[in-house]
């Protein structure tokens, strides 16, 4: 039976983080951390099957909705609009960084872990991984390759009006992006947040997966991150859209999710050991 346990961090100017860990078996020595996207959360589609397959497979996955997510209580709902609109690629390593450091109090990673991360989640990922040591396998689904996603002409928009909706489409809630994400962006997307640069310095060993009609980020950006790893990455494209044709609420299994776990839970069992 796989136990979920549920944790919440208090993390600074307010935000909080909340995650929840999957394990079948007592104390496992291996863990997956694992992170969603932007307008994603811990509970969207296809992330609590796959923490459990992970679980299943005799690891610990760990999985938390990032403090400028906007996800409340309840776990469903962008409920802190505040929080959403203030939110950044520098809080979200900043997040990543205080689950490692929990989950290390807590005994929950013991050794080397791996990481995993889906589009925005993915370049995160990158990073994190880039700058320490102690990840020992990575594996980015959808992955961005790089934090500049706008033109110039939506820049200059989002400064005149000092936000810029963002619209979920499963819900059709209108969220307000500040500027704080792109002060963030501006100034650091040559150096903390140079998803390319950190890409080359990847020397674990990396799965990347990406679907061939993804609507989101486009296919191009995995075959770069591939492209710049210099022989770490495996890239595996698959025959599937952004969420690996999984939708939220989650009722089925698509095929192209089923082998994109089934390569990941590979993947970890060969280096992950």
């Amino acid at each position: 039976m796989i136990r979920e346990d549920a944790f919440t961090l208090h993390r600074p100017g307010g935000f909080i983080i909340r995650g929840e860990t999957y394990s079948e078996v007592e104390n496992p020595r291996r863990a997956v951390v694992i992170c969603h996207g932007f307008k994603g959360f811990a509970h969207w589609g296809f992330f609590p099957h796959l923490a459990r397959a992970i679980a299943s497979a005799g690891m610990r996955a760990i999985t938390f909705d990032f403090s400028g997510s906007g996800m409340g209580d309840d776990r469903e709902n962008f409920v802190d609009a505040d929080a959403f609109s203030r939110n950044t690629f520098t809080q979200e390593l900043a997040d990543l960084d205080a689950v490692v450091e929990e989950a290390r109090l807590r005994q929950w990673i013991t050794s080397p872990y791996g990481l995993l991360g889906h589009s925005r989640g993915g370049g995160v990922a990158i990073l994190h991984a880039a700058a320490n040591q102690e990840v020992k396998v990575l594996a980015t689904w959808a992955a961005i390759s790089h934090v500049l996603r706008w033109t110039p002409s939506d820049v200059i928009t989002w400064r005149e009006r000092g936000y810029v909706d963002i619209v979920n489409a499963r819900t059709g809630q209108v969220m307000k992006l500040g500027t704080s994400l792109l002060d963030d962006v501006e100034a650091n997307a040559s150096s903390t947040l140079d998803i390319a640069a950190a890409a080359s310095r990847i020397r674990v060993p990396w799965l990347i997966l990406h679907g061939d009609q993804d609507e989101t980020v486009p296919r191009a950006e995995a075959e770069r991150l591939h492209e710049l790893s210099r022989g770490s990455s495996t890239l595996r494209i698959l025959k599937a859209d952004h969420g690996f044709n999984a939708k939220h609420p989650f009722n089925e299994v698509p095929e192209s999710l089923h082998i994109a776990i089934g390569e990941t839970l590979d993947f970890f069992e060969q280096h992950l050991g």
